[in-house]
């Protein structure tokens, strides 16, 4: 990829960067959002479905979506981070599928 090191420098930074959340649970929203709709990998069911929504339809994210994982426990600093890995994690994988529709290779 040309721009592979920016590509890597990227998801060091979200991924090991000084967080509330742990770099553990980052990685998993990154990948989660990578994944299909749906898919379950750990995250509590509440944080997967705000994870979805950030990934596929951002614009959805209601202030009742918040004030829930606010009361959950979720600092604000912690769901910045979440919804920052949510959408590089989506970000990538629109990349990687635009690449690949250039590269004439079939969708998954």
């Amino acid at each position: 990829m040309r721009y592979e090191h920016f590509h890597e420098r990227l998801i060091g930074a979200v991924l090991n960067g000084r967080g509330d959340t742990p770099a553990s649970l980052r990685r998993a929203v990154l990948e989660h959002a990578q994944e299909t709709p749906g898919a379950r990998d750990g995250l509590p069911a509440t944080l997967a479905r705000y994870v979805d929504t950030v990934a596929r339809h951002a614009y959805k994210v209601t202030d009742a979506d918040v004030a829930a994982l606010q009361s959950a426990g979720n600092s604000d600093d912690a769901l910045f981070e979440i919804t920052v890995a949510a959408a590089v994690g989506a970000a990538l994988h629109r990349l990687e599928r635009g690449m690949a529709a250039l590269r004439g290779e079939e969708p998954d």
